[in-house]
């Protein structure tokens, strides 16, 4: 996909990620103002060919979108749903509030900790 310049210095004015804007710059440089990925990964943008490479590709299936970050899920939580309501209402039963000491002990008897 070929973007024109002022699709891609628009984009980049707009952006308010610093990580998406690298990528545009990326994108200008090589796409539009036609210098080598080895030297705008390296040289301006201090970044490995292969890290340009994967945003070179990823704008060119999907347009501006692409260099975007994507929603990525993490770690599942150790933790049952079950297990976690059952400690916070253990916690919020007590309307004194609690020390860490307390906490900590309640968590190693659930094993938690």
């Amino acid at each position: 996909m070929v973007a024109s310049i002022d699709i891609l210095d628009d984009a980049y004015r707009h952006e308010l990620s610093a990580s998406v804007k690298e990528r545009i710059l990326l994108v200008r440089r090589v796409i539009s103002d036609r210098k080598e990925v080895a030297y705008v990964s390296g040289e301006e943008l201090h970044r490995s060919k292969a890290w340009a490479y994967k945003w070179l590709k990823r704008f060119d299936n999907e347009g501006l979108n692409g260099l975007k970050d994507r929603y990525r899920r993490g770690r599942p939580p150790e933790v049952s749903e079950k297990k976690f309501s059952d400690i916070r209402r253990e916690l919020s039963e007590n309307p004194s509030g609690w020390k860490v000491k307390e906490v900590m002990n309640i968590l190693s008897m659930k094993r938690l900790v």
